[in-house]
């Protein structure tokens, strides 16, 4: 399986605090069935930064050491920078990364509160650049539960999102796994990710989130997350259902 979402990098976020961390982790992700991690260390919030030719560099270092203790885990680079005015004037200036520095697939966290005004139209802007950006846990966003209906136009405007394993198996309560699902059912979310920060039992859960998936929602979705999530090797087009309308504040009656 592939990871796309994961601070597996040492010692740069609030992620993995050391190389033995991060080995740990690597380990940890292939007996959970993970060959392939995308490291996405956080970027322009208020207490971390990690410009592309950092992250290059660390990715680089973690992957020599993986094989110097023969963990069959692959290391890519990422990033994930959290939404902000300036963030496709960085991207031209080479401060901002791409999945696996393909130039077609970024993650973009919003903040948990809310969607900034100006969110629509920058996401809209990325894309004119030949960029697809990935909205991470949107499940997470306050304002996105309260009003689905703001993703919902986001999504049909061209971004497409990511849910987290842990709040799809229900590891953070149940209405947060119940709205997740719902994202899915609604065709409102394109792939799932671990996003985990550092080496515990409760890291990795990506088999247990395909399990929930294929028991509530069928083995089609597994399928189709699956294969989204192996185009982003090689930043070829990804698939996607036209979104549908979620009801306001119902969410948590669903399931």
């Amino acid at each position: 399986m592939i990871d796309i979402h994961c601070h597996i990098l040492p010692g740069v976020d609030d992620g993995a605090k050391d190389l033995i961390e991060s080995i740990g982790m690597a380990k940890h992700a292939f007996s959970k069935g993970i060959t392939t991690i995308f490291a996405t260390p956080h970027h322009k919030t208020e207490w971390h930064n990690n410009e592309a030719n950092s992250i290059l560099e660390k990715v680089n270092i973690l992957n020599m050491n993986l094989k110097r203790k023969k963990i069959p885990v692959n290391i890519l680079p990422g990033q994930e920078p959290r939404i902000y005015g300036e963030l496709l004037k960085d991207y031209k200036a080479g401060k901002i990364m791409t999945l696996n520095n393909q130039h077609k697939y970024l993650l973009i966290e919003l903040p948990d509160s809310h969607v900034p005004s100006y969110a629509e139209q920058l996401l809209f802007n990325i894309q004119l650049e030949g960029i697809i950006p990935i909205i991470v846990h949107p499940e997470r966003n306050d304002q996105i539960r309260e009003n689905p209906n703001i993703l919902h136009e986001l999504v049909k405007n061209g971004a497409v999102t990511q849910i987290t394993a842990s709040n799809l198996i229900g590891q953070n309560g149940k209405q947060l796994k119940n709205f997740s699902l719902q994202l899915i059912f609604h065709n409102l979310t394109h792939f799932i990710a671990s996003d985990s920060h550092r080496l515990s039992r409760n890291s990795f859960k990506l088999n247990e989130a395909f399990e929930v998936i294929n028991e509530e929602l069928g083995s089609d979705y597994v399928n189709l997350f699956l294969e989204n999530t192996r185009v982003l090797l090689d930043g070829k087009g990804m698939y996607r259902e036209e979104p549908t309308t979620m009801k306001i504040k119902k969410w948590f009656y669903f399931f």
